[in-house]
């Protein structure tokens, strides 16, 4: 049986370093970001370095000149290691590791790393601990010679620490195990998503890049008690609540998993059956930090990342969140998205304009249904009760005759109506 590999929390002091293209890639932004990421994983970061050139280098992801430079840099920062902005192959990680004799990371390992803080259902450690290993699988040599040196810290957290020596046979047996668990959770999810179905309950996704105020606005509307943090990935797990609109019409609002530029294959793929109730949902709300100075970047990674997750052609209402702390003339300009239905304006931590949040989803669900007018026999009560439950009772009028009935209702509840 393998050991547990003891771990502990370390001060990571750590050089963030980036490759710049030629393409106009705004790289400085890109590392402001890691910076956060680093930080929310508990890394202190000393300095960073960037590289011009047209491509990272296939095999040390620097060029030679740069890496001395990044040598000495560590030396003279005492740095515990380095993070790079992108994805290193397993060639990459362990040259670099081999040259500069320090703790190399990259970008995903750091979002993997946060994700295994951050995770507490038994999907969301599933998934986690499913990508990590499918991460490490082909990068056990080079993880191997920081993890066994500095012993622990940012990238050995997780479900499942093993001696670095592991048998990869063992790594295989698992991730064959962990897929089966994952697949059965997926049937469940199904399950859910049918019977939400069959019971004409709309659903709503919320998605947005990461720290849009998804899991505030969640919490403002049906009072689910997320956790609330201004940091990347506060929230992990995806929350569902029930929210009743001013007409009576019950919704679904389903939380997901925040976005984030250069998102990790693994855990889309590992977070596949979570990131799809926007898939499945009726109308999602596009959450959009309008505070955030990369809003256009983080807009077009959202769209990006729901193409790649063959999110059709769904109703999407975007909301210019955090409002209340741009300047009066910044409210009306630039906060536009030509892609939704409906653009509003809201600060959801103070309340503002959640009541049209609300108006809006009532307007766009009213254009999936009939409007009917008409009166019932007394003795088919049980259709006005299918109608109170899944329409929108506009009038309702008992009369000699028998009940009068103006409402909307979905068309395939109006299918199931006898006239």
């Amino acid at each position: 049986m393998a050991e547990v590999y003891e771990t502990k929390e370390l001060d990571e002091k750590v050089i963030l370093v980036g490759v710049s293209s030629q393409d106009g890639e705004d790289t400085e932004q890109s590392l402001d970001e890691l910076e956060e990421l680093a930080r929310t994983a508990g890394a202190q970061t000393v300095g960073r370095l960037i590289q011009n050139r047209e491509a990272p280098h296939p095999g040390t992801y620097l060029g030679k000149g740069k890496i001395e430079e990044l040598k000495e840099l560590i030396w003279e920062l005492d740095a515990t290691g380095i993070i790079c902005d992108d994805e290193l192959s397993p060639a990459q990680l362990g040259n670099l590791q081999d040259m500069l004799e320090t703790k190399v990371m990259d970008r995903t390992l750091i979002i993997l790393d946060i994700f295994a803080q951050r995770a507490s259902t038994r999907e969301g450690k599933i998934q986690v601990e499913l990508a990590q290993l499918r991460y490490r699988s082909t990068r056990l040599t080079g993880l191997g010679k920081s993890l066994s040196r500095l012993g622990g810290g940012i990238g050995t957290r997780g479900p499942g620490e093993k001696k670095l020596e592991i048998d990869r046979r063992l790594i295989r047996d698992r991730i064959s195990q962990l897929k089966q668990e994952l697949d059965a959770v997926k049937r469940h999810r199904e399950v859910a998503r049918q019977q939400r179905s069959r019971n004409q309950v709309p659903v709503v996704a919320i998605v947005g890049y990461t720290n849009a105020g998804k899991s505030t606005l969640l919490n403002q509307l049906t009072g689910a008690g997320v956790l609330e943090e201004d940091k990347l990935f506060a929230t992990l797990d995806p929350t569902t609540r029930n929210l009743k609109l001013d007409s009576g019409q019950e919704i679904l609002l389903t939380d997901t998993v925040g976005f984030i530029r250069k998102l990790p294959h693994h855990l889309i793929n590992a977070f596949r059956s979570t990131l799809e109730e926007a898939k499945y949902a009726d109308i999602i709300l596009h959450v959009v930090d309008a505070s955030n100075p990369q809003m256009d970047i983080h807009m077009y990674v959202v769209y990006d990342t729901l193409t790649e997750l063959e999110v059709g052609e769904k109703p999407i209402i975007t909301l210019f969140n955090k409002v209340d702390r741009l300047e009066e003339g910044a409210l009306f300009e630039g906060l536009r998205d030509f892609r939704a239905e409906k653009t509003l304006q809201i600060a959801a931590k103070k309340q503002i304009g959640l009541d049209a949040v609300k108006e809006a989803l009532e307007e766009i669900l009213r254009e999936s249904k009939v409007l009917i007018e008409r009166v019932f026999d007394y003795n088919r009560a049980g259709d006005i009760a299918v109608i109170r439950k899944y329409g929108q009772l506009l009038e309702e009028e008992y009369r000699p005759e028998g009940i009068f009935v103006r409402a909307y209702v979905p068309k395939d509840v109006y299918a199931q109506l006898e006239f």
